[in-house]
């Protein structure tokens, strides 16, 4: 059975998490669970998220879901931007909600660029942070 799609594809802040996320070496999108998720041969980021108990809920619906650097993960924790996402939580990521971000204003979407960069080196093959060290 197919998951109901679970964003609106118009969405500015999900337009904004693409252009970061398509910009890296080799990403891609699909629809994963009823929500996009950019992926190299994993999965780097995720659009959306719910809290274990609360599946109906659209709280967190424009979330950034990543994988953070494990010794980054216990101060993330602290701050109250971000949650425990149901279902990858368990396996080490993070949620960001992204809802109150303005999409014009580069400067505040400085750090879901570097989350999202850190969780893509945190997946992405060898081959390909090769490509990304090199652009820099």
């Amino acid at each position: 059975m197919a998951h109901p799609q679970r964003f609106d594809d118009n969405d500015p802040v999900l337009r904004k998490l693409r252009e970061i996320c398509l910009a890296l070496p080799g990403a891609d999108e699909k629809v994963s669970h009823g929500r996009p998720s950019f992926f190299t041969k994993k999965i780097f980021a995720g659009f959306g998220a719910v809290l274990k108990g609360e599946h109906d809920s659209n709280q967190y619906d424009q979330a950034l879901v990543f994988m953070p650097d494990s010794d980054e993960a216990a101060a993330l924790a602290q701050d109250d931007r971000f949650f425990t996402p149901a279902y990858w939580g368990p396996y080490g990521w993070t949620g960001l909600d992204l809802s109150g971000l303005d999409v014009d204003n580069d400067a505040e979407w400085v750090e879901v660029v570097e989350l999202v960069e850190t969780s893509y080196r945190n997946t992405a093959p060898k081959k390909l942070l090769a490509e990304l060290d090199a652009r820099t």
